[in-house]
């Protein structure tokens, strides 16, 4: 195990900078997920972890020792790809050991390591296929024992489970934590999928064009977002954002209608009111109420989503539990707790409460 720590770290393509002044903290035995969309730099920074890009500014440092110049094999770290990058004409077996038979171990221990592995990953069934002769599933398992069995400090992973489909994604993303559990290595592991991020992270940091928004565990990202890309970043389906004006008084008057009390004092001004799905109920007794007319209902057996229409043009989307007899097109009155709006400042930060003392 170890840490690792990103000091100002600076990504350049010639006059294109797209990694500027970065700071972070990995902790020791920590499984720490990057997520952002597409192009925000995520990859970049794991590869530059990785020896695999330069690092144009700044300090790497694993366990406190800089590594910026060091050889990908001199850092301790295993990287398992997207593409898994298996060697076709290798069995199982082969292609778990590769490295250690590269680095001139003995064959007895490359049998013990390859074999402790592939019990973790339960892929002992497998040892004698070749790759051609697995599912993505048992490719990828193989790709995760060829890291482990080189005892690295750290393993990375660059969106390993994007090739496959939606349920073997979700079974694979708990043998990940299973395996982060078992073997208490660092991790950092880059997705695109915030549900991934949400499941596996001790911490996420969400990432956009190559700027750190916000880092902290799932659920203080999730309650307690620092602007509106986080805020709708995180979470599915996304948070639900209303245009608002807040008064002096800490009352927030919604565009569709309707108004609550915040408990935010601050200057009059317009607002982004953000609210989850979940944290509406089908009601007209709550502390605030907005109409709404049904365009779409997503029934899912236990839960429901409602996709509707305000008054102001606004589209929401309702998470319904209840068991109320609700058709398309009709108009119904949804409601929420005054304690679960967030509010955006139209600089798109967040607009805290005040802390009582």
């Amino acid at each position: 195990m170890a840490s690792l720590e990103l000091q100002n770290i600076d990504k350049s393509y010639g006059a294109l900078r797209v990694i500027e002044g970065l700071n972070l903290a990995v902790d020791d035995g920590s499984l720490t997920v990057f997520v952002g969309p597409s192009g925000c730099g995520k990859s970049t920074l794991l590869r530059m972890i990785a020896g695999l890009e330069e690092i144009t500014g700044g300090d790497l440092l694993i366990d406190g020792r800089q590594m910026n110049k060091a050889d990908p094999i001199q850092r301790g770290i295993a990287m398992v790809f997207q593409n898994y990058a298996l060697y076709p004409h290798m069995t199982v077996e082969q292609n778990i050991g590769f490295s250690l038979r590269m680095a001139g171990v003995d064959k007895a221990e490359i049998a013990r390591n390859v074999a402790s592995a592939a019990a973790t990953l339960q892929i002992e069934p497998l040892l004698k296929r070749k790759p051609a002769q697995l599912s993505g599933g048992q490719r990828q398992r193989v790709a995760i024992g060829r890291a482990i069995v080189r005892e690295p400090a750290v393993f990375l992973f660059d969106e390993p489970l994007s090739n496959l489909d939606a349920e073997l994604r979700v079974s694979m993303r708990v043998e990940i934590a299973k395996l982060h559990r078992k073997i208490g290595a660092t991790m950092i592991y880059v997705t695109h999928d915030q549900t991934e991020a949400m499941t596996l992270a001790d911490k996420i940091v969400v990432m956009r064009s190559g700027q750190i928004e916000q880092a902290g565990t799932p659920d203080t990202l999730y309650r307690d977002p620092d602007n509106l890309f986080v805020a709708g970043f995180i979470g599915s389906p996304r948070m639900n954002f209303l245009e608002g004006t807040l008064g002096s008084d800490g009352t927030v008057t919604l565009a569709a209608g309707g108004s609550f009390r915040s408990g935010v004092i601050a200057p009059d001004q317009p607002v982004k009111v953000g609210i989850r799905p979940e944290h509406f109920t089908v009601t007209s007794e709550a502390d605030g109420t907005i109409g709404m007319r049904i365009d779409v209902i997503e029934n899912l057996g236990g839960t429901r989503y409602l996709y509707g229409t305000l008054a102001s043009g606004e589209t929401v989307i309702v998470e319904d539990r209840s068991e109320e007899s609700i058709r398309n097109t009709e108009t119904i009155t949804v409601g929420f707790s005054s304690k679960k709006p967030l509010l955006f400042g139209a600089d798109s930060k967040r607009i805290r409460p005040q802390m009582k003392h």
